[in-house]
């Protein structure tokens, strides 16, 4: 008699789109992946072909679901802008994410951290960046050659890929774009929208009052059988 039992093929693998963790342990880390996350999706967002994720699984090999890492925020150029539930990198032409933010919270250990950082060298990150909100401490490593090789100096870098400008001040870091703009929050963007929206208010309402001043002034014109010079 044959025997049934069969390894499991490749394509009967499942790969889950969930690791069970949460996306941030508290509100700072929270905010700094939004923010990141949604300045580059902005900045990017006229590119078809490059693709931004935050807390999305990546596979990098197939056949392996346990070898995965679920960067709090990553780029991918050469791939097309659609929706994913997990990144599995042999169905993506097998590009890499070029670019890769994590944020650090107090629950991360160095142990954790420096595994990330080698498996980020191994599966062909080019640029990866870590920031610590709670000691405002930016690092970076750049590939050279086959290998992330630290980042000497943050402050004032600019991202190959990105274009974009690290800057840390005493309290905090900012990131600012290729046009100069600083990143901003949801918060900003609304305020600055709304601000927006009040000025174009206002500006209507006067050229309103302006429209009718000139139609009283065309109509006492009239009056007095002068014709108005409009």
């Amino acid at each position: 008699m044959t025997t049934q039992l069969l390894s499991q093929t490749a394509s009967e693998i499942i790969y889950p789109d969930s690791d069970g963790q949460p996306m941030a342990d508290n509100t700072i880390q929270f905010r700094w992946i939004n923010a990141i996350y949604y300045n580059l999706a902005w900045l990017f967002a006229s590119d078809n072909n490059v693709f931004v994720a935050g807390d999305l699984i990546w596979y990098p090999e197939e056949g392996n679901n346990k070898l995965r890492q679920a960067p709090d925020v990553m780029i991918v150029f050469g791939v097309p802008k659609v929706d994913r539930g997990s990144y599995q990198q042999w169905q993506e032409n097998d590009i890499a994410p070029q670019v890769v933010f994590e944020i650090l919270s107090p629950g991360n250990t160095r142990k954790e951290m420096n595994r990330k950082l080698l498996f980020y060298d191994r599966y062909g990150v080019e640029e990866y960046y870590l920031y610590d909100p709670y000691k405002n401490r930016l690092m970076g490593w750049m590939r050279s050659e086959s290998w992330l090789d630290v980042i000497d100096q943050m402050n004032g870098w600019v991202s190959s890929r990105l274009g974009i400008r690290f800057e840390l001040t005493e309290e905090t870091l900012v990131i600012y774009r290729p046009d100069g703009q600083p990143f901003a929050d949801y918060l900003e963007v609304q305020q600055q929208l709304q601000a927006a929206q009040n000025r174009a208010i206002v500006a209507e309402e006067q050229l309103q009052q302006e429209r009718q001043k000139a139609e009283r002034l065309a109509a006492q014109l009239r009056a007095a059988g002068l014709e108005p010079d409009l």
